[in-house]
């Protein structure tokens, strides 16, 4: 898992749109109270990415390639657009 976060790191130096769809996915997904415990960093729980990863891939430690991310990243940005502009339905 460690690995698959240092390839992210690595995708978003690359293109720093990334990074910032990347903090705002992981705001949306951030755990409720994540100032209350260690290590203090709004991330999703950890259980709840192991769902969407199993859902997705049908192995729950597996690691999405970063165009794969990239492209989710640009999807979610998309549709959060629309949704505030009233646009989805």
């Amino acid at each position: 898992m460690v690995q698959a976060h240092v390839r992210l790191v690595f995708a978003a130096l690359r293109r720093p749109r990334t990074l910032v769809e990347l903090v705002r996915a992981t705001w949306t997904f951030r755990a409720r109270n994540w100032y209350r415990r260690p290590p203090f960093l709004p991330l999703p729980p950890v259980p709840y990415l192991a769902w969407r990863l199993d859902t997705a891939y049908g192995d729950p430690r597996a690691a999405p390639a970063p165009a794969e991310l990239r492209r989710y990243l640009r999807w979610a940005a998309r549709l959060r657009s629309r949704m505030d502009r009233g646009g989805v339905s």
